[in-house]
C-alpha cells in the first residue's frame, strides 16, 4: 500500500476495463481518473509545474494562471495548494459547476469569460484574458498547456509506456484530442515501438482542431476552437469526429452497466465503437484512453433536463444507437493577497 505526503504522488495508471461485454466489440479502456485530481490532466500539470520550477520561472509569490475547461484547472489547483502557490483558472460557462466548486474548495480562484471568440468558442477569449493578466503583473505565470512540450512529454514518459506494458501486441490506440498533449505523447512513443500501432484521434463535431467548420459544443474536455499548437498530424493515422449526441449515448450505455465515465470518455468510446464496427476485429488488440470519471458531469451529461433542453426528448430513447461519425485520414484565499488584475 503506497504512503504519500503530497496528493500528486499518487496516480493509478494500470487499470483497464474490458468493454467487450458492454459494446459488443473488443476494446480495452485505460482509466485515468483514479488520482486526487480525478483525471489524466494530473500528469501534464505535474510535468509543467516541475518544469517551471526547474527553470526558475515559479517563485514563492507566483500566481499560476491557466486557461482550462476544467480538468487541468482541478489538477493545477491541487498541485498549487500542495506546493504553496496561488492559482487562477480562466474558464467559461461550459465548465461544470462541480468542477468550479472543487477548484475553489482547493483555494483557487476561477474567472469565467463570457465572450465568444472568432470561431464561436471561448478558447481565444480565455487565452487573451490570460495574456492580459501576465502583461499586467509579473507575478502571474502562465504554464500554457497549449504550447508547453511538458504536456505531451508527460504522456510519452507515463501513459504510453503503461499501455505498452499491458498490451505488447497493441494494434490500434484511440485518443481523444483537446490540447493534443495525450495524443502527441502516445503517438510519438508508439511510432518508435517494436510493431506498428495505428493511432486514431477522436475529436468532437464542431471542433476545428483538424480543420472543418466550427460548431456548437456543450461538453467540455475534447475539441478546440483553434488548431492545437502541439498537434503534428504526421503522427496520426486517422481522425474520427463524434457528434455530442453519440457521446451522451455512449456515456449512458456504460453507466447502465455500472461504469460512470465523463463526456470525453464517451466521445472516445463512441468513436472507437464506430471504427471497430467497420474493421475486422479478429485478433485485434484495441485500447482507448478514458481521461476522467463521470461524477463531475452529473449536472450535464447525466442530467435529464439538461439533455432534453439541448438535444430533445429522444436523446436517450431505448432504440437510440450511436449513428453519426466522420472519419478521415491523417475555499478562496483572501483577495488582498492576490495581484490586482
Amino acid at each position: 500500500m503506497p504512503v504519500i505526503s503530497a496528493p500528486h504522488d499518487f496516480n493509478e495508471g494500470h487499470l483497464f476495463v474490458d468493454l467487450k461485454s458492454i459494446l459488443g466489440c473488443p476494446l480495452y479502456l485505460k482509466c485515468e481518473g483514479f488520482n486526487f485530481a480525478g483525471s489524466i490532466k494530473l500528469k501534464a500539470a505535474n510535468e509543467m509545474v516541475e518544469g517551471a520550477e526547474r527553470e526558475g520561472i515559479l517563485k514563492p509569490d507566483s500566481v499560476i494562471v491557466e486557461s482550462s475547461s476544467g480538468n487541468l484547472g482541478v489538477a493545477l489547483s491541487m498541485i498549487a495548494a500542495s506546493k504553496g502557490y496561488k492559482f487562477l483558472c480562466v474558464t467559461d460557462s461550459r465548465c461544470n459547476l462541480s468542477t468550479r466548486l472543487l477548484m475553489e474548495a482547493l483555494g483557487s480562484k476561477v474567472h469565467i469569460v463570457a465572450d465568444l471568440d472568432e470561431n464561436g468558442g471561448f478558447l481565444g477569449t480565455r487565452i487573451e484574458y490570460v495574456r492580459s493578466l501576465c502583461a499586467s503583473d509579473d507575478r502571474y505565470v502562465c504554464l500554457s498547456q497549449y504550447t508547453n512540450p511538458g504536456n505531451w512529454q508527460a504522456h510519452y514518459r507515463t501513459t504510453a509506456p503503461q499501455i505498452a506494458r499491458h498490451f505488447p501486441n497493441l494494434d490500434v490506440l484511440f485518443v481523444g484530442t483537446g490540447t493534443a498533449g495525450t495524443l502527441m505523447g502516445c503517438a510519438r512513443y508508439f511510432q518508435q515501438w517494436h510493431r506498428p500501432v495505428r493511432i486514431v484521434a477522436v475529436d468532437s463535431v464542431g471542433s476545428v482542431a483538424f480543420g472543418g467548420e466550427p460548431g456548437r459544443r456543450m461538453i467540455p474536455g475534447l475539441g478546440m476552437s483553434m488548431r492545437p499548437p502541439l498537434l503534428d498530424e504526421s503522427y496520426v493515422d486517422e481522425v474520427i469526429r463524434v457528434e455530442e449526441a453519440d457521446t451522451i449515448r455512449a456515456c449512458h450505455q456504460m453507466a447502465r452497466r455500472g461504469f460512470l465515465f465523463g463526456g470525453s470518455t464517451g466521445t472516445v468510446v463512441s468513436g472507437a465503437t464506430h471504427w471497430l464496427a467497420r474493421h475486422d476485429t479478429r485478433d485485434l488488440t484495441a485500447v482507448a484512453i478514458a481521461p476522467d470519471l463521470g461524477e463531475r458531469y452529473l449536472d450535464t451529461v447525466y442530467q435529464t433536463n439538461w439533455l432534453q433542453d439541448l438535444f430533445g426528448d429522444e436523446i436517450l430513447a431505448p432504440t437510440g444507437q450511436p449513428t453519426t461519425f466522420e472519419a478521415e485520414e491523417p475555499a478562496p484565499r483572501e483577495a488582498d493577497s492576490w495581484p490586482q488584475a
